[in-house]
């Protein structure tokens, strides 16, 4: 507790990481713009770490995770912290919301008590620390709508229908498209693109016209001979 409390004390991070933490009173982050229905306190409000500083809390709402079944729950009551850098899911606040969370060897998962002990969500464990299994659906609409975040050029290759680098690069020269981003003259995709691969592999054309003709029965064998001796 006192080395992720340490932790938690310094710049913003840029992660979409979340912690889960026994020792944590609140759901908590530092990244604003994924709140949902945010509230400001009625009170000024304080989170104290471990190290003794306080870091003001400024809002309270709802933050939506992207489960492992596509579908997005709510975390609700979740306090923004600009001034922490760690995203933190308080377990006594999910058993407060009727959930189950279960720690061993092979992670931690979280369950549903209301509905039977349906599995919610898993996470996984690095070390001593269990990290839930989510995604930010808000985070990854931003990226396909303004282009931005780690590999800008893949992102904006599928948003102009798969148009090769050369053409993405001479888009942005001309200024064919508004709000295209200034590509490096090196840039490169970060992992080849899929559904390009597969639409432009091709094949031989099947021969018109048969090199050998068989006349009679057992003319032509094919055969597979295998063995184990080597």
């Amino acid at each position: 507790m006192q080395h992720m409390a340490n932790s938690m004390v310094g710049g913003v991070s840029n992660n979409n990481v979340w912690y889960v933490d026994s020792g944590a009173l609140n759901h908590m982050t530092s990244h604003g713009e994924w709140f949902r229905d945010a509230k400001d306190l009625k009170t000024p409000g304080f989170v104290e770490t471990g190290d003794d500083t306080t870091h003001p809390i400024t809002q309270i709402g709802k933050v939506p995770l992207s489960m492992q079944d596509a579908q997005t729950k709510y975390l609700k009551d979740v306090l923004h912290v600009p001034t922490i850098t760690k995203n933190l899911v308080s377990v006594g606040q999910m058993v407060e919301e009727g959930l189950q969370v279960t720690f061993n060897p092979n992670g931690c998962f979280v369950e549903d008590m209301k509905n039977q002990g349906k599995l919610i969500t898993k996470g996984e464990r690095n070390g001593r620390m269990f990290t839930l299994d989510v995604n930010m659906p808000e985070v990854n609409s931003m990226l396909f709508t303004h282009g931005k975040g780690v590999g800008d050029i893949g992102i904006w290759h599928k948003r102009v229908s798969h148009v090769n680098l050369q053409g993405l690069k001479l888009m942005e020269k001309q200024e064919l498209v508004g709000g295209l981003p200034k590509f490096g003259v090196e840039e490169m995709m970060s992992e080849v693109c899929e559904a390009c691969q597969s639409g432009k592999q091709a094949r031989h054309p099947f021969p018109t016209q048969t090199t050998h003709v068989s006349s009679k029965p057992l003319e032509m064998i094919h055969s597979y001979v295998w063995t184990t001796k080597t």
